[in-house]
């Protein structure tokens, strides 16, 4: 069974979250803090984190930077009564998968949770299909109606990873710490030279996928529907 942490200090609200959560079949544990979430976080069977951002003892800024330093896979949903802009940049660029704002829709609430889990298990996978183009991470190879092609290293790992998350804004330092490494010391506008690559390479499939900006923040990757 799914486990989900809800992070909230309004006891209310984690009451709501547990009662939609619960009916959908799915183990919830919660906490009223930070700290004690990361505690949670840290120990097994944690599967999707949602997250207030005022919260006491450690706010959800911090709780998004512990985590992700600790599991940069688990699923994050943000849920807050922050809803400028600004707020919703600033959750992208520290991890959060995707942001809500208070007050929320339960039912959504839920299908956000689906469709993050979604996205999980297909970034766990080594094989995605895009359209009629399957990336395959076990050879490096790509299929494109029935042919197998390749593409430089850090273009397959780059598409790869966008493919990964479909629809989630992926940061330009996500995409450089996981593909050039922590250690790179280069221009972070490296990545907007392979995106441009890429977009080169895939311009007559656009009507399997397409690369979208996200303005000052990074990228994601849009699949049509087939």
């Amino acid at each position: 069974m799914v486990k989900i942490l809800i992070v909230d200090d309004d006891p209310n609200i984690r009451s709501l979250m547990r009662l939609y959560l619960k009916n959908e079949g799915f183990d919830v544990t919660e906490a009223d803090n930070g700290v004690d979430a990361h505690a949670i976080v840290k120990g097994p069977g944690i599967d999707l984190v949602i997250l207030d951002i005022m919260m006491p003892q450690m706010d959800g800024w911090d709780l998004c930077i512990e985590i992700r330093k600790s599991d940069p896979e688990i699923p994050l949903l943000m849920v807050t009564a922050k809803g400028e802009s600004g707020n919703k940049i600033k959750g992208f660029q520290l991890g959060t998968d995707d942001y809500m704002t208070k007050p929320f829709d339960p039912a959504e609430l839920v299908m956000r949770v689906k469709a993050l889990l979604k996205r999980y298990r297909i970034a766990s996978s080594q094989v995605i299909p895009l359209g009629e183009i399957v990336l395959n991470r076990k050879t490096y190879k790509i299929m494109r109606g029935g042919e197998e092609s390749t593409l430089p290293l850090k273009e397959f790992e780059l598409l790869f990873m966008l493919a990964s998350h479909p629809g989630q804004i992926i940061t330009r330092e996500q995409l450089i710490t996981q593909i050039w490494g922590m250690d790179y010391e280069g221009d972070d506008r490296t990545v907007d030279v392979h995106i441009k690559r890429l977009r080169e390479r895939f311009s007559g499939d656009v009507h399997h996928f397409r690369i979208e900006t996200a303005r000052s923040v990074g990228y994601r990757l849009a699949v049509n529907p087939g």
